[in-house]
């Protein structure tokens, strides 16, 4: 199985998989609208990757066999400073 890889020129680290290279008819028209015009980064063969880099394979693997389509969203951002004044201890509220 080899499917092609866009990104999103509107959202940043946004990637679209698709069975074949050009083929978005099953992806929804709503979603294409907000992906913007699809740039191809790669056409990946899948049947001997293990892994992928943030995405899960098994369901990239099981989305373009049922859907036609996987869509890999950036994974949320962390409030590292948050982070830090809650292991402080530090209430984000002000008086």
């Amino acid at each position: 199985m080899i499917c092609a890889v866009y990104k999103s020129l509107k959202k940043a680290d946004t990637y679209l998989f698709v069975n074949k290279k050009g083929q978005f008819d099953d992806v929804p028209a709503p979603l294409m609208q907000v992906f913007g015009p699809p740039q191809l980064v790669m056409l990946l063969p899948l049947q001997k990757r293990q892994q992928l880099g943030i995405a899960d394979i098994n369901k990239v693997k099981a989305d373009l066999a049922e859907k036609g389509y996987y869509l890999q969203l950036p994974p949320p951002q962390v409030d590292m400073l948050k982070e830090l004044r809650v292991s402080k201890g530090l209430d984000d509220h002000s008086a």
